[in-house]
């Protein structure tokens, strides 16, 4: 598989360095502008396209839930030095606290980048004890054809930001979709050889890439609470009758009903992290776990 990374790779390391070489002191420093963000694959996204002219922070730290994450107030305090918001669009964070976010930062712009996007629609269901605008399923950015929508949505955000440099910002809007191309590539010849079209998880944040690549997400979590006995034993015989032999589970969440889940069905427990930074490597990760078969 060393070859899928070597792909993805380059190109982003490049990224980074033309990003590295503009950025040498700290934004207080330099009085380079700030922008800030909802989660980490968000983060990634923008730092793509921006590179250097802003300096991004991210509102939910790694290894926290954007489902149920509460700010620090030094994250409010610094949140007033922003000159835009870019809102990945519906997750429990933003619906709890946008209105006093921006209440906080007057000044302050926001971009929703999941405009355009097609969304899929979960009425009733709860994340994380949110309910969602809607009934909208959040997790929008576990899909290259997301991908370039919120890639697309984050460069007229900067554009309209920083109109002078509009030609750079679309420049790197060229060669991130480059990257974002080469991961659907990439995904989409795992999935081909042959593995699962099925597969079970506890949190349900492959929606979006369940339906680019016609697979079957089962889930766990039964309206963004633990499974009741009687819907466990549903879901092992659900998951019998499709052939599912994996089972994912994030650091996020309890895993215990998933290992139970897993012993029943003979199936294997992966760890994965939708919310990793390295958006594009985290995704064929995942695909590489649906195309091993066990």
């Amino acid at each position: 598989m060393r070859i899928y990374f070597t792909r993805i790779l380059l190109p982003v390391c490049l990224l980074t360095l033309m990003a590295a070489c503009r950025r040498t002191t700290s934004p207080a420093d330099d009085g380079t502008p700030t922008l800030t963000v909802t989660i980490e694959p968000l983060r990634y996204f923008a730092e793509a396209l921006a590179g250097g002219h802003f300096e991004v922070n991210c509102m939910v730290p790694e290894g926290n839930s954007p489902e149920t994450y509460d700010p620090t107030p030094r994250q409010l305090v610094e949140l007033t030095k922003s000159r835009a918001y870019l809102r990945i669009g519906h997750i429990g964070f933003e619906q709890v606290w946008m209105e006093r976010l921006e209440a906080n930062a007057p000044e302050m712009q926001v971009f929703d980048t999941s405009r355009g996007i097609s969304l899929i629609r979960d009425e009733g269901h709860a994340h994380g004890g949110h309910n969602h605008a809607g009934g909208v399923e959040p997790h929008i950015w576990n899909s290259p054809a997301n991908a370039r929508i919120i890639a697309r949505n984050v460069c007229d955000a900067l554009c309209r930001l920083d109109s002078a440099n509009a030609s750079f910002y679309t420049s790197r809007l060229d060669s991130l979709n480059r990257v974002i191309s080469r991961t659907d590539s990439i995904v989409r010849q795992l999935l081909a050889e042959g593995g699962q079209r099925a597969f079970l998880i506890y949190h349900p944040a492959l929606s979006y890439f369940a339906r680019d690549y016609g697979l079957t997400q089962l889930c766990l979590e039964e309206g963004g609470k633990e499974p009741s006995p009687a819907h466990l034993k549903q879901l092992i015989a659900t998951c019998r009758a499709k052939g599912v032999r994996t089972i994912f589970v994030q650091k996020e969440f309890d895993s215990r009903n998933a290992e139970l889940a897993a012993k029943e069905i003979g199936a294997k427990l992966v760890v994965i992290n939708p919310l990793n930074y390295h958006w594009d490597e985290e995704l064929v990760r995942t695909a590489e776990q649906l195309a091993i078969d066990n």
